[in-house]
């Protein structure tokens, strides 16, 4: 029918001015989160643009689900608005057959949203968690950048370096703060330098600078002036990531089912299911009332999936936590969904009998 195809390329139109805003705003808050970080020490500068994309990633299925239920939403609250739903109506086309061309656009992205949340979110929490786990393994002059002072990996010294590295891989004006057992260890260089000898084994060597050797609060205190000054660098063992149960894949959670894998499991399952049945919940809260104001519908169906989304996020902690079983806990949130639309295409046919199909 003429209404379907219309209603096709209107829900993609508005589906990509969707997704580009709320991925915009997804970027944006992840961006600020990791610059934040980075300007405190914990997440190197290079390393942000990695994490962004992580982050993206991981976080993908939730903004096709918004992106799903908003452009189903958005459009036809505008064919409210414009009053082409009263034509259609009056021509003998009835509210339930908006079913039909909302499944066959939202299907497809459901079937996105559940590859991304079974298989796509988890590897990118795993390998965010593992390249974080790897930038935690780098020796201290990897952490140092010109004008910052950096803490080591041990939070036993802080270094400061001026001016980065030239051509000649020299760094000027050095600073590095040691404390260990209580005695306090302050090294001021000219110049420095990394090299590494015939064992291998990494070498920062200072020139042209002075040490002091104290205790904090007293008056006793050594000051060294050197030449050059040679320290080699702890090496960090490196370490398997963490295992964390979102960065999980959905085989190994199946492999080993307790209960805190079955709640992460629940969650990924109802992921695609919580779309389809917000793309369908669209349709009768796409109903605008002229009198009563635009956005009133609006503001219920953002509250509808603000309820939604917690009674998953409930049902998977008590299912970790042992309250209720797997198969309760996957279905009651979804089947309570149900009830609700029902209810609400039947308040919309009875409110207005001439919605029905003609006989």
């Amino acid at each position: 029918m003429i209404f379907r195809r219309a209603l096709q390329r209107e829900f993609a139109q508005t589906a990509v001015g969707v997704f580009v805003a709320l991925f915009a705003i997804l970027i944006t808050t992840v961006l600020i989160r990791l610059l934040g970080q980075a300007a405190g020490g914990s997440v190197p500068a290079d390393a942000v643009l990695t994490l962004i994309g992580f982050g993206a990633l991981s976080n993908l299925p939730v903004v096709l689900t918004l992106t799903l239920f908003m452009a189903i939403l958005m459009s036809l609250s505008r064919s409210y608005r414009d009053s082409e739903m009263v034509v259609w109506f009056a021509s003998g086309v009835p509210l339930t057959a908006w079913i039909r061309p909302v499944l066959w656009f939202a299907l497809p992205v459901v079937l996105v949203i559940g590859a991304a949340t079974l298989y796509l979110s988890p590897w990118a929490q795993y390998k965010s968690a593992e390249y974080r786990e790897r930038l935690e393994m780098r020796d201290d002059t990897q952490r140092v950048a010109p004008g910052v002072f950096r803490e080591s990996s041990g939070a036993q010294r802080v270094f400061f370096v001026e001016i980065g590295a030239g051509a000649d891989g020299r760094v000027r004006n050095v600073f590095v703060s040691d404390e260990t057992k209580g005695k306090l260890s302050l090294i001021v260089a000219a110049e420095g330098l990394l090299k590494t000898d015939e064992e291998g084994r990494r070498l920062v060597v200072l020139e042209s600078g002075r040490r002091y050797d104290g205790q904090p609060g007293t008056p006793e205190f050594r000051i060294m002036e050197f030449e050059r000054y040679t320290v080699a660098i702890d090496q960090q063992r490196a370490v398997s990531p963490p295992t964390r149960i979102r960065g999980m894949s959905t085989a190994a959670l199946l492999a080993a089912p307790t209960e805190r894998h079955l709640g992460e499991l629940a969650a990924r399952i109802g992921a695609p299911v919580t779309a389809l049945l917000l793309a369908l919940l669209a349709i009768p809260f796409s109903f605008v009332n002229p009198r009563a104001g635009r956005s009133n519908s609006l503001l219920v169906a953002v509250l509808t999936y603000l309820i939604y989304s917690n009674a998953m996020s409930v049902c998977q902690a008590w299912i970790a936590q042992g309250r209720i079983g797997f198969t309760v806990g996957v279905v009651l949130p979804h089947l309570a969904v149900l009830v609700v639309l029902a209810l609400m295409f039947y308040k919309r046919l009875a409110v207005s009998p001439f919605w029905r199909a003609r006989a």
